[in-house]
């Protein structure tokens, strides 16, 4: 089942998830949904806050990105096929050179900004069987599970972004909290304060 979205203003965004045990309602179910959903909005990432769910899961498909053909071969073969689900995830460190991306995120929709990250990462988290796993990741694959990871910290790609940046998004954010805008995928929107 396709879920909605989440749109940037929605306050389940900015929670600091909590962590999911063995014993989840319909783990399974919400895993096959969110891919769906995920693959529905044409994403490579989804975390479980977007589809309004304060919890410490996010899954991962890189596969997209293989495709780009200024990327090396190594790096396409890295990226090809590369699909996972991370439960409980915690990134132990975060090292290398700072490097910028165009990035943009399914619950801030026409939004995409360069954003500078570090390149490489050690994460530990569960797989979906909640089998242990400790691991390490740089270049793109690195990028794009620090942006879902940050999705279960509360935190948004455009937090990252200058002062500057941020003025200049204020009223294209504030359309988006708004439903003033249109995508090819289901979407919930902040409830809107009504005029007294």
């Amino acid at each position: 089942m396709i879920l909605p979205i989440v749109a940037y203003g929605h306050p389940v965004l900015r929670k600091i998830g909590k962590d999911l045990d063995k014993d989840y309602p319909k783990l399974k179910e919400l895993l096959a949904n969110m891919w769906e959903t995920m693959y529905k909005a044409n994403g490579v990432g989804l975390a479980a806050p977007q589809v309004g769910l304060p919890i410490r899961l996010f899954l991962v498909d890189t596969t997209p990105f293989s495709e780009d053909e200024d990327l090396s071969p190594e790096e396409q073969k890295a990226l090809a096929g590369f699909k996972k689900v991370f439960i409980n995830a915690k990134i132990e460190k975060e090292e290398g050179e700072e490097w910028p991306f165009n990035e943009g995120c399914l619950s801030i929709p026409d939004v995409r900004e360069d954003v500078k990250r570090k390149d490489t990462i050690h994460i530990s988290y569960l797989d979906e069987n909640f089998v242990p796993r400790t691991e390490t990741y740089d270049g793109l694959l690195a990028r794009v599970i620090q942006h879902e990871y940050d999705h279960i910290e509360g935190v948004l790609f455009t937090d990252k972004l200058s002062p500057l940046k941020k003025r200049l998004l204020k009223s294209r954010l504030k359309n988006i909290s708004q439903g003033k805008v249109t995508v090819d995928y289901r979407m919930r929107f902040p409830e809107l304060k009504k005029a007294r």
